[in-house]
């Protein structure tokens, strides 16, 4: 079976950082494209970082130039930094893997993590 779980969640003040990771088993890693995406409550689940199997990345607007998004893809790994963190960014965060190419539909994605919680007061 396909597991992403995410660590690295956690409080922070504005103006902080924090790396987010996932770790993928039963899957052929390295094909998949893997995106990060985010829920706040009320709100709908945003695509925030993309990362496709040759390393190409892409970002929602609100996030780019804070937050970098990278993959090792011997051990199965994908990250998200997030510098100069806002309290816009308070969300849920999920790692997803997708077979097709990497776009901000979560539709698009088949295998999720449960999500890390990350809050910036």
């Amino acid at each position: 079976d396909v597991q992403l779980v995410e660590s690295g969640g956690g409080s922070v003040q504005a103006g902080g950082s924090l790396r987010l990771s996932c770790a993928a088993s039963g899957l052929t890693y390295s094909r998949y494209c893997m995106g990060w995406f985010r829920q706040a409550p009320g709100k709908e689940r945003e695509g925030v970082a993309y990362i496709d199997r040759d390393g190409a990345t892409s970002y929602t607007d609100s996030v780019k130039g804070r937050f970098t998004v990278s993959r090792d893809n011997t051990r199965a790994l994908l990250r998200l930094q997030m510098n100069s963190l806002k309290p816009e960014d308070t969300a849920m965060y999920y790692c997803a893997a997708g077979e097709g190419e990497c776009v901000p539909n979560p539709e698009a994605y088949s295998a999720w993590g449960k999500g890390t919680q990350v809050t910036v007061s």
